[in-house]
């Protein structure tokens, strides 16, 4: 009876101690990690903050954007997306045109096996983020 007792204590403590999974939160900085099927290109940082008043703002590598969002329940979709005029390296400016117009297109988000929020287009490849720490 002893044992039965000291394991379920040691069983209720690992239950206890379990992460709870990731979600996707608003007033939460996250950083992008891929585009599809592409990774970024190296020393780029790619952002993405869901506000609580309905709007999306962030880092697209060069300039800064934002756009409207609705969130509801793992269905998520961005409207019109706008973003400042800075001109950046080509490489840099077709990273970024690929990240605006993939958001455009996300209609669902979900977390993967390895805590990863995904954003996923209507079609392809999801973008996939972590949240920003600091």
């Amino acid at each position: 009876m002893k044992h039965l007792l000291i394991c379920a204590a040691l069983l209720g403590g690992l239950f206890g101690c379990a992460a709870q999974p990731s979600k996707l939160q608003q007033e939460q900085s996250y950083v992008l990690e891929w585009i599809g099927e592409r990774p970024l290109i190296d020393y780029s940082h790619l952002t993405l903050t869901l506000a609580d008043d309905g709007r999306a703002y962030g880092n697209a590598g060069c300039n800064h954007w934002f756009a409207s969002y609705t969130l509801d329940g793992d269905k998520l979709s961005f409207g019109k997306i706008g973003k400042t005029r800075k001109l950046c390296a080509p490489a840099l400016m077709e990273q970024e045109q690929r990240f605006l117009q993939a958001l455009e297109t996300v209609q669902r988000w979900d977390v993967s096996a390895i805590e990863q929020i995904r954003f996923w287009p209507a079609e392809g490849k999801p973008l996939r983020f972590w949240p920003e720490e600091g």
